[in-house]
């Protein structure tokens, strides 16, 4: 057998657990989801066709409504925050320098904190009477807030405490800035290009693929990681300012036990994000620059 043959047979092989991983665990499950969403299924009758009926059901309920736009606001509110901290981060830590690694494992450590343990670390960061944030505030004169049970407020508190997870985009930027090869840098200073120039002429289009990449995530992570800080800090509350879709559809599935709805809004988050990934894919262009050109 061929050496080239015998080599991609073996990443085939190396690749071949998390094919039927992704297969058994996610790939069937969708399948089955995307079924269910077409019938009405309480989890203990077998479930009966509907057609679209769950779907008309779903676009003329309002808190159907309410949660898609809170999904929205906070997307809106995150995906550039997050990409724009972390793109600073990296630019600024990315060079080797004494002390850089423990800056950049302060960046990463947020990332690791298991989601239950993160949303309680910011329930009580902020409590309206004992938290730090209060307590800072409060003494440098500043005005604060019941940050969680206020409906102004609490949609903005989870999206800033969201800030700070920004661990593994932090890593991609990171290795796109170390991809760019010095020469380019070398060439545009001889040319008399200052620091805003060679960001803008050099840097940014060379890691546009990257942050593409980042924001893409960004934008799949953002819309179902409100479930933990919803469920756990606001319980959706208050007055329904932090229902997300996550939520909507964990309540009318394994609440209410009508998993037929859950399913058609767990399709319909799924188109969301599909078209969101879509038109940020046409606004930045695709990929940015092509090696083969």
């Amino acid at each position: 057998m061929h050496y080239q043959t015998r080599y991609r047979l073996s990443l085939y092989l190396l690749l071949l657990p998390f094919l039927i991983g992704v297969l058994v665990l996610v790939v069937v499950p969708a399948g089955l989801s995307f079924a269910l969403a077409f019938s009405a299924y309480d989890g203990l009758s077998p479930p009966v066709w509907h057609g679209l009926q769950n779907y008309r059901r779903l676009f003329a309920d309002d808190l159907f409504w309410r949660a898609s736009v809170n999904s929205l606001t906070f997307l809106a509110l995150t995906v550039p925050l997050r990409t724009l901290i972390t793109m600073g981060l990296a630019l600024l830590l990315h060079r080797s320098r004494r002390g850089v690694r423990l800056y950049r494992a302060a960046v990463y450590l947020p990332t690791v904190v298991p989601g239950v343990a993160y949303a309680l670390i910011w329930l009580w960061i902020l409590n309206p009477v004992y938290g730090p944030l209060t307590l800072i505030l409060s003494a440098l004169g500043l005005p604060t807030a019941a940050w969680l049970v206020d409906p102004r407020t609490a949609l903005p508190a989870l999206a800033f405490a969201a800030l700070f997870q920004i661990g593994e985009g932090f890593v991609v930027l990171i290795a796109g800035l170390r991809h760019i090869p010095e020469e380019y840098y070398d060439a545009a200073a001889i040319d008399g290009a200052g620091s805003l120039a060679m960001f803008r002429l050099v840097t940014l289009p060379l890691i546009m693929p990257w942050l593409l990449l980042i924001i893409i995530r960004d934008t799949i992570v953002s819309a179902q990681n409100t479930f933990t800080p919803a469920l756990i800090m606001t319980g959706g509350g208050p007055y329904y300012a932090t229902l997300f879709l996550p939520l909507l559809i964990y309540q009318t599935a394994f609440d209410r036990f009508r998993f037929g709805e859950g399913a058609a809004m767990t399709a319909v988050l799924f188109v969301g994000v599909g078209v969101l990934i879509a038109l940020v894919w046409r606004a930045l262009g695709g990929w940015g620059y092509d090696d083969a050109v």
